[in-house]
């Protein structure tokens, strides 16, 4: 019953979906007046680049045998995945954001590129940072960024945040997909990445 709740949550924070969570989550916090148009503008073709075009993708690779598993779990099958995801993360971050501009958000998907980046250069070292914690510590740390940002009290959001990044640990854990090393330097990546942009739009 554990093993299947873990599993699950590893499906439903599948790094696959932070950019566009990242995106939502500006949209909900954000005090700034969004019209409708700047908001669809943003949403609806980071929703296309970064989630259906990557599952197109990875349908064609393991039609091909490239990957086997969504968990992408060999070093070198991680790669061609991570060559894809930062070339459509600067699609987004030169055609799309440009067009209906939000420094945050601009910021945000730089802070991406640069830990996937960061987790691909480690690939190459033979080194397989988690991506699950990648992404959750970059959504964690861009909600608390947005907080102290707007002045806004968004506590029990990032408490949720935070118990959701402690279950996904978890369960990389415990599913063996991840040793403590990599879930931490994982993390590290995430969350660093987007301290680093802070500075240009907090």
């Amino acid at each position: 019953m554990m093993r299947l709740f873990l599993k699950v949550i590893s499906y439903l924070f599948h790094p696959l979906f932070v950019p566009f969570a990242g995106t939502i989550i500006y949209f909900l916090v954000t005090p700034k007046y969004s019209p409708l148009e700047l908001q669809s503008g943003n949403i609806l073709p980071i929703f296309i680049l970064t989630i259906i075009i990557p599952i197109i993708s990875f349908l064609i690779l393991r039609n091909l045998g490239i990957v086997k598993s969504v968990f992408i779990p060999s070093i070198e099958e991680r790669k061609y995945p991570l060559y894809i995801s930062i070339a459509l993360l600067f699609m987004v971050l030169l055609k799309v954001i440009p067009n209906n501009y939000t420094a945050e958000l601009y910021y945000f998907f730089l802070g991406l590129i640069a830990a996937s980046g960061a987790s691909l250069l480690l690939l190459f070292l033979q080194f397989k940072s988690s991506m699950h914690m990648m992404g959750i510590g970059s959504l964690l740390v861009f909600l608390i960024s947005l907080s102290i940002h707007f002045e806004i009290n968004i506590t029990l959001a990032i408490s949720c945040l935070t118990l959701i990044a402690g279950l996904i640990a978890s369960s990389r854990l415990y599913l063996k997909a991840h040793n403590k090393a990599e879930v931490i330097i994982g993390f590290l990546l995430g969350s660093l990445s987007q301290l680093l942009t802070i500075k240009f739009w907090l």
